[in-house]
């Protein structure tokens, strides 16, 4: 009887069978010989309560005997066909643990798992209540204390922060804060989002008036409710500040609008936190047990100290107070940067006729937006992919299923690619004295922006500005000094400005926590964003993992939530799971938390 080659199915589910034998056995760390030797497991929270990459089998040995029996993975299933390409077996699979469902994605070589990927999807006995578990809405039958749903919605806004505590506080009412809150609350966790701003999304329309996503529309939606599919592909600022007020009054979020937290502090004896806010102008004392800050990734502004600044006649500001460019015609305008935000307002004030020069410091990574899309972007999102069967939750899956350690090697070839498809492009900003970079070691744009979240411009038109000349480029100086009407360069050069644009970026978010809670308490959790690549702006040693990010941190019940629309809106989950997990009572023992190498 001749005997069929094994599917590729076949061969992962028979992986599958005998890693999860030998996880039930009295050794499960010998499940560390079922992967390569320079196997990686990355685990975002179902198995180590964090966020955690495992590198070689000794890392994997050591979580396993110290989490595998409390864990109790098990029902380990492929849930797809698997495929085969390049002598590598792609899978996705889902599984158990002792609490919680799970969803991950295999890859094995030669038999051995070269990369694993094991997500918490859902806690066992605290489900969302949807599809089959979801309310019912109407109350049916006879009540004489029957509450319509507006005036349970309305008791609760009275009641929660005033006559009940919410469970969390979330400082930040963008769209990280607003994902998150809407997971919670799906979850009932009573929580509050705290906001400065009079409106939802107003985060948004509050930035120079030109502002659009620079990513696609695929990658950018919000949990639970997507955009629809007449969306624009970048979406313009105004559009997506409308999108956040309506998605936070459909999900029925405790949103804190003109509400600032004017100082936190954690009582250790009662374990909980005390956020004073002012709401209104009325003095208010929270007390959740969690607190969240979601002020997004980039922290406070950064504002040079130049020389002379108290003496400049025209007008300044940093980036993120820009209006736009319409009432600077005919002006001199100074933008100091050349990252997105420096090559935006640029591109705006040439728009407006303004004179501008972009005062570049250092080199920035360009990639043209359609080059990303096509080469990058494309196979995860976009309309092809969706029609190819890549849900929104899979190409999330799929991007997080490879750890930071091999990642640039899966990008480098992309970014040769680009340079060969854009050579002429390229070419011209190099004349034009635009000095670009690639990333330290040619991985591009998603490695630099997880490494530093700067040094970058998605090019949606200005560079072909600065290429022809008509956006001014002064490169490979700064302003030494600023005088009454000029600004004088590191190279003496002497420009006459009417206004000047600090597009200097932003510090580590934990500015935020020294800012609202204490310097003490943001030098115990250090350093936000970053991995250690022991690359420009993002100092080793190896972390394996963005430093605070979306898990736990040195100071108790405080955590950290932010990045683009995609991260935020996958991440918010795990962190989600993280906190109804520690309001039930679960045991959350964390597995590998971080220690702070850098302070900010």
């Amino acid at each position: 009887m001749t005997q069929h080659p094994l599917t590729p199915t076949e061969k992962v589910e028979q992986w599958l069978a005998s890693f999860s034998e030998t996880l039930q056995t009295d050794s499960p760390e010998q499940a560390a010989d079922h992967f390569e030797e320079g196997g990686f497991w990355r685990d975002l929270v179902s198995m180590t309560w964090n966020i955690k990459t495992l590198e070689g089998r000794d890392e994997i040995r050591s979580m396993l005997a110290t989490m595998a029996k409390a864990r109790q993975p098990h029902n380990w299933q492929v849930s797809e066909e698997a495929t085969e390409q390049n002598g590598v077996l792609e899978a996705w699979i889902t599984f158990e643990t002792d609490d919680a469902f799970g969803k991950g994605q295999l890859r094995l070589r030669d038999g051995k798992a070269w990369t694993l990927l094991t997500t918490m999807q859902e806690l066992r006995d605290f489900p969302e209540k949807r599809k089959h578990l979801r309310p019912k809405g109407a109350q049916h039958g006879a009540s004489k204390s029957r509450k319509t749903w507006l005036e349970a919605r309305q008791e609760e806004e009275r009641e929660l922060g005033y006559g009940k505590q919410p469970y969390c506080v979330v400082i930040g009412g963008g769209q990280g804060g607003i994902g998150l809150a809407a997971r919670l609350r799906q979850l009932d966790v009573p929580t509050i989002v705290i906001e400065r701003n009079p409106r939802p999304g107003d985060s948004w329309r509050n930035r120079y008036k030109s502002l659009c996503l620079h990513d696609p529309v695929w990658y950018d939606h919000m949990p639970y409710i997507p955009f629809p599919e007449h969306w624009p592909v970048f979406c313009p600022k105004d559009k997506v500040g409308d999108w956040l007020e309506m998605y936070t009054k459909i999900m029925e979020l405790n949103y804190w609008s003109s509400t600032e937290c004017t100082g936190a502090r954690f009582d250790e004896d009662r374990q909980e936190w005390i956020v004073n806010v002012v709401r209104d102008g009325e003095k208010v004392t929270l007390r959740p047990k969690q607190l969240v800050l979601a002020t997004g990734m980039s922290g406070i502004p950064n504002i040079p100290n130049i020389p002379g600044m108290d003496s400049f006649e025209g007008e300044q500001h940093h980036s993120s107070k820009h209006p736009g460019g319409e009432a600077y015609k005919g002006k001199k305008c100074i933008v100091l940067g050349s990252n997105n935000s420096a090559h935006d307002i640029c591109a705006a004030l040439w728009e407006n006729d303004a004179d501008v020069t972009m005062i570049q410091r250092s080199s920035t990574h360009i990639i043209k937006s359609d080059t990303l899309m096509d080469l990058a972007l494309g196979g995860l999102y976009s309309e092809q992919a969706v029609e190819n069967g890549i849900t929104t939750e899979k190409a999330d899956l799929t991007f997080a299923s490879l750890p930071y350690r091999i990642m640039p090697e899966f990008h480098k070839p992309v970014y040769e690619q680009a340079q060969e498809q854009d050579a002429d492009f390229y070419n011209r900003l190099r004349k034009a004295g635009f000095m670009l970079d690639f990333g330290d070691d040619g991985s591009g744009l998603f490695m630099k922006y997880l490494r530093r979240g700067s040094g970058y411009y998605i090019d949606v038109g200005a560079s072909e500005l600065v290429a022809q000349g008509e956006i001014k480029l002064n490169s490979g100086v700064t302003i030494e000094r600023i005088n009454p009407r000029s600004v004088t360069l590191t190279d003496g050069t002497e420009l006459p400005a009417d206004l000047i644009v600090y597009a200097t970026g932003f510090g580590s978010m934990n500015g935020w926590a020294a800012r609202i809670i204490s310097q003490e308490v943001a030098d115990k959790v250090g350093k936000c964003w970053g991995m250690g690549s022991d690359t420009t702006k993002d100092p080793g040693p190896w972390e394996g993992e963005l430093r605070n990010m979306w898990k736990p941190t040195q100071q108790q019940a405080l955590w950290f939530h932010g990045g683009n629309l995609h991260q935020s809106r996958h991440y918010s989950l795990y962190l989600a799971l993280q906190l109804k997990a520690r309001m039930e009572g679960l045991e959350t023992p964390v597995y590998g938390l971080q220690t702070v190498h850098h302070l900010s």
